[in-house]
């Protein structure tokens, strides 16, 4: 839920005050943050980085702010943006409360979607106040980013008593707040990765095969194409399946089995999987008639068998 809708002001009490902020892995998500918290009038003061390409992003996104330790951005900050992969974060949280780097009110806040703030149980214990935020947006490590963050989703994750603070940092980021459950952070992540994650490699692959047919600019026809379908999709659903599939197609669906196994075999095994889990949600929803979904469920078979 948005507690506090982008368009409504924060009220005094629920606005953080000025932070300084500290980030702990200079990947793409943590120096796009940081700037954009200190748009909203917090200081970037700290920020550790290991690459090479870390540390040039932290020094243009965030020019002038010192290249140091972990421990000595928690030293140094109010606010400390935990922005490491996934696996990564729950070692570096308990690393950081066992040497006693974690104060007490210091808010610690990771980006994971797949974690909420149990990971940081271990800064909790050490007096820290936890925040999961997960932007719902790739990120590409540059200036854009802190752009794209105007109206963003962010799954938040906290206690009950930090959820208005949570919230808030949301809001002053330019993002929309959406309440997520902790045991619900795995689904939620994965229904991301599902839509964002695997339609990247759906949209690279059908460049290649349009390329492979012949097609000068790949990226110039699917433009149009995947923009009105995913405009389609987001306001109607299933309503908005077309293609042969949906239509039950069996035959036009067999030819495009034999062409990719002729021209593209990596790409049988994908096309295979979609098209029966586009066919179950056809027949679901009543798209799909069933009498025409046996002979195109049979090609289906018969193309994972052969």
């Amino acid at each position: 839920m948005n507690a506090h809708p982008t368009s409504e002001p924060l009220s005094a009490q629920d606005r953080p005050a000025r932070l300084t902020v500290g980030v702990v892995g200079a990947g793409r998500v943590g120096p796009a943050l940081a700037a954009s918290l200190k748009l909203a009038g917090h200081r970037p003061v700290a920020v550790s980085g290991v690459s090479d390409t870390s540390r040039r992003r932290a020094a243009e996104l965030l020019p002038g702010v010192p290249l140091v330790s972990p421990a000595e951005v928690l030293a140094a900050a109010d606010l400390v943006l935990l922005t490491v992969p996934d696996d990564v974060l729950p070692g570096l949280v308990s690393g950081l409360a066992e040497t006693g780097a974690v104060r007490p009110g210091q808010l610690l806040v990771h980006t994971s979607g797949r974690f909420g703030a149990a990971v940081l149980d271990p800064a909790r214990r050490a007096g820290g106040l936890p925040l999961a935020l997960h932007p719902a947006m790739t990120f590409t490590g540059t200036a854009v980013d802190v752009q794209r963050l105007a109206g963003c989703s962010f799954g938040v994750t906290a206690p009950e008593e930090l959820r208005l603070a949570a919230e808030a940092l949301v809001i002053e980021m330019g993002g929309e707040p959406e309440w997520i459950e902790e045991a619900a952070r795995p689904l939620y992540h994965a229904a991301l990765a599902i839509g964002a994650n695997y339609l990247t490699t759906l949209v690279a692959q059908s460049m290649e095969l349009l390329s492979t047919a012949g097609v000068s600019a790949p990226a110039r026809m699917l433009g149009p194409l995947l923009g009105a379908a995913l405009d389609n999709a987001l306001r109607s659903g299933d309503a908005a399946l077309t293609g042969p599939v949906a239509r039950g197609d069996a035959g036009t669906v067999a030819a495009h089995i034999a062409e990719l196994r002729a021209h593209a075999p990596q790409a049988v095994a994908g096309y295979l999987a979609m098209a029966r889990t586009t066919a179950d949600r056809a027949l679901a929803h009543g798209l799909l008639k069933p009498e025409l979904a046996e002979d195109l469920l049979g090609v289906l078979s018969d193309g994972g068998n052969q």
